[in-house]
């Protein structure tokens, strides 16, 4: 077992090898310790070893002395939805979102979705799992189950606002857990025809990498949407907290675009509301909250900053480039088909379809995110913070220097550059209102990161 599989923002490792039914014991353990919880909510995902794993991490939790609500087969959101709706001093999930099957790993967050990372909790986990001896509570504590699901589609389905529009929606769930979800669609047969690819949890992860960010996943989502002449297509990551949505035209729509949509149509009904995008996002995406009369912030990388910002600014949403979109209404925890149906209440208000809505937003040209193997990361912030100090300069997460608002139409232009937390590579995020001035900058400034 290794230290190692406890990352950022959760526990994630090969089962058997790093992490075994030993290890989960022992996290459950220390989990109820560290959240000094009463109780907890514990589900799972559907990889065939989660079962084994819930069943030691739940005796753990026990052990500890704390009563445990046993979920089932979960999906992240849902567990997101549990830690406020249900009386529990937090949630657990057992689950290694998008990575293959051979993974497993561990989601923990307190009451009303305060992520548990490393800066808030896990470290102390982790230490404690390696460190520290196990002394049993003189209590065990309770187990009772609990099926989260119907209260959880009644909580999402009540924003649906459809009218008597009619879609056809395909859906692909890569085999993994946005199955769950799929009743939600099923409740409006009057408005919403469903075409389903690989949504079979008989046969879990066996489908192709249950990750939307990753383009080529999205191929024969892409071909069935234009096939069936649908409306949209929508796939689910592994644990259906990030989804990726397809035009009727079978083009992929980028994930901060769907950000300024969704945005668009929250702010009607919360008007001067706080939006949050990521710093990676176009400009596009603050000019249209503006333009609704939003209030837009930038906010760092990682859905534990996201969270706390979120609750320090009051914000309403959040939308990360890698296709999470958190809502206030979940506490503002990760609510996938939630942004769906937000995306389907705009096409019925409007009337449009989704490419057209999406054509507003199309109007910069951006890099795509491009990680580039460096040795010294600090130094290239350096190179770069020196070459291009007439900019404005953030420092939120990784370096920001834009030349958006002192600059020109035609020359405006603005990047970013992070180091990874797992790996040694930067990763640079560029936009500019032209192609030929992207192209170029995006040269210029990789020419930097990669001497």
């Amino acid at each position: 077992m290794s230290k190692e599989i406890f990352k950022a923002y959760d526990i994630r490792g090969l089962y058997g090898s790093q992490l075994d039914e030993e290890l989960a014991y022992k996290i459950g353990f220390f989990a109820a310790y560290e959240l000094k919880a009463k109780k907890l909510a514990i589900g799972r995902d559907a990889r065939p070893h989660g079962e084994s794993l819930m069943k030691e991490l739940i005796r753990g939790v026990r052990d500890a002395g704390c009563s445990v609500i046993d979920l089932g087969m979960i999906t992240t959101p849902m567990l997101y939805f549990a830690s406020w709706n249900l009386d529990v001093d937090g949630a657990i999930s057992i689950t290694a979102s998008h990575n293959p099957i051979e993974y497993n790993g561990v989601k923990i967050c307190r009451k009303n979705a305060v992520p548990v990372g490393l800066n808030s909790g896990l470290a102390n986990i982790r230490d404690n799992v390696f460190s520290s001896e196990i002394v049993k509570s003189s209590t065990t504590g309770e187990l009772e189950s609990h099926n989260i699901t119907g209260d959880y589609y009644d909580f999402v389905s009540k924003f649906a606002e459809f009218g008597n529009k009619k879609f056809h929606v395909v859906i692909d769930c890569a085999n993994t857990m946005g199955v769950l979800d799929l009743p939600i669609y099923e409740r409006f047969k009057d408005n919403i025809k469903i075409t389903k690819i690989y949504c079979d949890l008989d046969n879990p992860y066996s489908a192709h990498e249950a990750n939307p960010l990753n383009t080529e996943t999205l191929d024969e989502l892409r071909e069935k949407v234009v096939e069936e002449g649908a409306s949209i297509g929508i796939a689910y990551d592994g644990d259906a907290d990030r989804v990726g949505f397809i035009d009727e035209k079978g083009e992929i729509i980028p994930m901060d675009l769907i950000t300024g949509l969704i945005a668009k149509i929250l702010l009607e009904k919360n008007p001067k509301s706080r939006i949050l995008y990521d710093l990676r996002s176009s400009m596009a995406v603050k000019e249209l909250v503006e333009k609704n009369g939003g209030s837009a912030s930038e906010c760092r990388v990682g859905h534990a900053f996201i969270k706390i910002q979120m609750t320090q600014e009051d914000a309403i949403f959040a939308g990360e480039l890698s296709g999470h979109y958190y809502f206030k209404a979940n506490k503002n925890g990760e609510l996938s088909t939630f942004a769906a149906i937000t995306l389907l209440n705009l096409m019925a208000k409007t009337g449009k379809n989704i490419s057209e809505l999406v054509s507003e937003l199309r109007k910069y040209y951006h890099s795509g995110e491009i990680n580039s193997k460096v040795n010294d990361a600090q130094q290239i912030f350096k190179k770069l913070k020196e070459k291009y100090s007439d900019g404005k300069f953030s420092d939120l997460d990784g370096i920001k220097i834009s030349f958006w608002e002192q600059n020109e139409p035609g020359s405006r232009w603005w990047f970013n550059v992070r180091s990874s937390n797992t790996e040694p590579v930067v990763r640079l995020n560029l936009e500019a209102d032209t192609k030929e001035l992207m192209e170029q900058k995006r040269d210029e400034v990789l020419a930097i990161i990669r001497s």
